[in-house]
């Protein structure tokens, strides 16, 4: 019987492994964030920072285990056999929670997650218990921490709420004061926002860093011979005044004597601070769980009691961690920062979502989010005519954009913000976290780190009117994951603790199908990233000239005209086959298209004011462009949309008459995109007029097959009007799509000239 629990021990261990890579794979935007939208640190640097941030964090962490052991649950009503249920239940679960986030690119809280697992598991064991003994539901309060379990919940509303609402006050009274030229401010300004900055962070790290650990106990002479954690819950303002006077100099002397940024101190300080922390506290939700198993099943083995019969109440008790675990945790944690493309995933989620610039927006809008940026705006409306023209014309001056932002620069050099916020984001979350330390109140460092973050940038107006809809959507998608894993993590660690609790063999079963679904998530990441889709992506036209625009126009027809005629066959194929799965994923495809087409058409404000004064005929011919390349889209996407149609609601299969005469069309058209793509992928543009001559000729065939259905109808050789409509659509679809492309290289042919040499980007 003991092999068994050995055995489930050794998966708890491997489990940890792997949580410890998903586990830091989505919190690493906690702490790189910052660092990574202000671009003022090279990547490499920032990587280094966050890297010894965390090694250290994980040594310190030892005395943050206790919940896994007896935070959530009363550890002495339980089992050893019923512990090990419950310790297998949550960590399936987390990885497989966490990894499925992961994959999604949202952040959710790590704390969370196995609090709300650990309940879950606990409950359900605690129900099962009961159940046996026939005793009544009420009693599952003695079995949990409800308290606790309360803090938790509380903490979460609190995070969000107050983390948001105090990024946008402090965001906004920062720029206000500082606006977008902090660098031309006198160096007592950035002095004293860096005294502050630091000093912050540096009682941050005092506080979320040390003070929860054990080393926090040791006493030592120059502090009075209190343990660490006295001194600076006792000597709070002492710290504070002393600090910022420090700071404050020490700010002073790098800005006036060094010409150092300070910015970049705070933003590597608040980097490395947060990195701690992260490790120092949340090592625990990945390590804990398999921590005190190893624990509990040394007590068992050396008590010699069958295992359901022996109490858990030793993990009441406080064991230290073996550091040489904390040391191998923090190196598999580190090299998950390095390695992990899911991180990168995640981290570009919270950037995107605070960018100052224009991207293609990821999530789509709702009635909430529509409702809640009309409340907003109308709120600002009021508020601007209430306070007077000046007050309004300062407060326009300081938010006033920078060229950086507004410029038209390459994607991999602009930030996403500037130094001033990423200072504020990692101040503010600081603060923040440090507080509720001191108070003991559990909040989420995810959930303060990224409503902070959002916060600054509401009120640093990264949410304008082109993209608020957009931005607030996605974080409402994100908040509505955050009280979602809760759900889950409670739901999913119950019903597996069922589970196993039927029978042992369970867990083999869940270990294999979780195994199963991260691998299938890794090959699914790995192959999105390798399938060329980028390269096949359409490019916004960038030269300041028409026959720049005209050279670099050829690469987005070529990408046009060769997926479009993919889809068409395919939708032929589909119809030919009956073949719903095939139609259904062309929809998708053709839908991906048309909205690459729409967000080229929807960046023409940028692709104008990027010409030169000269080139007008530019703009003219690529509006006319995408104009065309929009009608191409949208006829397939027709023919996709009736075709899936026809076969969805089960109507009778077209005959063999009309598949033949569409099959005969769609030849005809792929050889007329496959010749004019060749055209343009080899510059041979003088070729476009062999391809014009033939204009009429294929016009001319599918009006015949018009004809001849028409014929065909009024013989009574047809016998379903379904059919018939959906024939006729297709063929005056397909005869208008020829005519759309040939319009688009009759343009393309008239406005280029080989004589002219196409003007570089402004930039280059």
């Amino acid at each position: 019987m003991e092999s068994i629990y050995l055995l489930m021990l050794v998966a708890l261990v491997a489990l940890a492994v792997a949580d410890l890579v998903v586990g830091v794979s989505n919190d690493a935007v906690n702490f790189l964030n910052s660092a990574l939208g202000s671009k003022v640190i090279s990547f490499r640097t920032i990587m280094i920072v966050a890297s010894i941030g965390i090694f250290i964090g994980c040594v310190f962490s030892s005395g943050m285990m206790e919940v896994a052991r007896k935070g959530i649950f009363n550890p002495g009503e339980f089992y050893f056999n019923e512990i090990m249920i419950i310790f297998m239940a949550v960590m399936i679960t987390d990885i497989l929670l966490l990894d499925f986030f992961n994959t999604i690119g949202m952040p959710t809280s790590t704390t969370v997650s196995i609090v709300f697992e650990l309940l879950g598991a606990s409950v359900a064991m605690a129900l099962i218990k009961i159940g046996m003994d026939n005793g009544s539901f009420g009693d599952v309060v003695n079995y949990i921490n409800t308290s606790k379990a309360t803090q938790i919940i509380g903490g979460i509303l609190l995070s969000v709420f107050v983390a948001f609402s105090v990024g946008a006050i402090v965001q906004w009274i920062s720029r206000l004061l500082l606006s977008y030229n902090f660098h031309t401010k006198s160096n007592w300004v950035g002095a004293v926002f860096g005294g502050v900055a630091l000093t912050a962070l540096t009682y941050f790290i005092l506080m979320k860093g040390i003070k929860g650990t054990s080393y926090a106990k040791q006493s030592f002479d120059l502090i009075g011979g209190v343990t660490i954690k006295d001194f600076l819950e006792n000597n709070v303002f002492q710290i504070i005044m002393y600090t910022s006077a420090f700071m404050s100099l020490l700010s002073y002397t790098f800005i006036q004597f060094f010409k150092f940024n300070i910015y970049k101190i705070i933003i590597g300080v608040g980097t490395f601070g947060l990195a701690l922390a992260f490790a120092g506290n949340d090592l625990v939700n990945f390590i804990g769980v398999p921590i005190a198993a190893w624990q509990s099943y040394e007590a068992w083995v050396a008590s010699g009691v069958p295992a359901n019969e022996f109490g858990m109440g030793v993990l009441a008790s406080k064991v230290p961690t073996p550091n040489i675990l904390l040391v191998f945790a923090g190196v598999i944690m580190v090299l998950t920062l390095w390695f992990s493309k899911k991180a990168k995933r995640v981290v570009k989620t919270e950037l995107d979502l605070s960018n100052q610039g224009r991207i293609d927006e990821r999530f789509d809008p709702n009635f909430l989010s529509r409702g809640l940026v009309r409340v907003a705006s109308n709120s600002s409306n009021l508020f601007s005519r209430i306070m007077p023209d000046s007050v309004n014309n300062l407060i326009e001056e300081r938010f006033r954009l920078p060229e950086t932002f507004t410029k038209e620069i390459a994607k991999e050099d602009k930030p996403n913000f500037d130094v001033i916020r990423a200072s504020v984001n990692l101040m503010v979350a600081g603060i923040l976290i440090s507080i509720a330390t001191s108070y003991k109140l559990p909040l989420s460092t995810t959930y303060v780190t990224f409503m902070v973050a959002m916060g600054t940038s509401l009120s640093d107006r990264a949410w304008g009117s082109d993209s608020a809809v957009y931005r607030v959507a996605g974080v409402l998608n994100v908040i509505a994951g955050w009280f979602g894993t809760a759900l889950i993590a409670f739901t999913a660690a119950g019903t597996i603790a069922y589970l196993i609790n039927i029978s042992e063999l369970m867990i083999a079963v869940l270990i294999f199908f979780a195994i199963l679904l991260l691998v299938r998530n890794y090959i699914k990441g790995k192959n999105k990233n390798n399938n060329g889709v980028v390269e096949e992506a359409l490019v916004e036209a960038e030269s300041s000239s028409l026959q720049g625009v005209i050279h670099e126009s050829t690469k987005n027809i070529s990408k046009v005209l060769i997926r479009s005629s993919k889809i068409y066959n395919n939708v032929i194929k589909g119809l030919s086959r009956h073949d719903l799965s095939e139609l259904k994923k062309n929809k998708k495809q053709i839908s991906k298209l048309s909205d690459e087409v729409d967000s080229l058409k929807d960046k023409l404000f940028y692709f104008i004011k990027n010409l030169d004064e000269s080139s007008l005929g530019a703009s003219n011919f690529y509006i006319n462009l995408l104009g065309y390349l929009q009608d191409i889209t949208q006829s397939i996407e027709y023919i996709s949309k009736i075709s899936h149609k026809h076969i969805n609601n089960n109507h009778s299969k077209l005959t063999l008459n009309q598949i033949r005469d569409l099959l005969a069309i769609e030849k005809i058209i792929s050889e007329l995109f496959e010749n004019i793509s060749a055209t343009f992928s080899n510059k041979s543009i003088e070729e476009i007029k062999v391809v014009l001559k033939n204009k009429n000729k294929m016009i001319g065939l599918v009006e015949e097959k018009i004809e001849t259905q028409i014929s065909r109808t009024r013989t009574s050789e047809e016998k379903s009007p379904k059919n018939t409509a959906l024939y006729f659509s297709i063929l005056q679809e397909s005869k208008d799509l020829m005519k759309e492309v040939m319009n688009l290289i009759e343009e393309y042919y008239v406005s280029y000239d080989k004589s002219v040499k196409p003007a570089k980007p402004k930039d280059e």
